[in-house]
């Protein structure tokens, strides 16, 4: 079982930055491929970002490349995603979420967390 939990949303200004976190209880935390996707209400989710278990590959939402970049930490049990020249269309719910196989839905999700830009 693994339990994630985000941290680090909330408002900023359109051209601002923000960071979010993830931490990761459980084993084989690194085994995940892990990533974000966000969702406003009524919405359908859209992918953002994901990151390879060692951390050697990453892939992006066209929406976001070149802005966003996704990270993580194996020893803190931590995935982040420092979010840079932000607009106002990114504002959503962010969640993380852990998948063993990308070909299927993920395997566990956090709470979420909202970040809001302000135009």
């Amino acid at each position: 079982q693994v339990q994630l939990v985000e941290s680090g949303g909330g408002l900023v200004q359109a051209g601002g930055s923000l960071r979010l976190s993830c931490a990761g209880s459980g084993r084989s935390f690194s085994r995940y491929v892990l990533g974000w996707f966000r969702q406003n209400p009524g919405k359908q989710r859209e992918f953002v970002a994901r990151i390879t278990g060692s951390g050697a590959t990453t892939y992006y939402a066209d929406s976001v490349k070149g802005r966003f970049t996704i990270s993580r930490d194996n020893a803190k049990n931590t995935v982040y995603l420092q979010m840079n020249s932000l607009k106002s269309e990114d504002t959503a719910v962010y969640y993380c979420a852990a998948w063993s196989s990308i070909y299927a839905e993920f395997d566990y999700r956090g709470q979420g967390s909202q970040v809001t830009v302000s135009s």
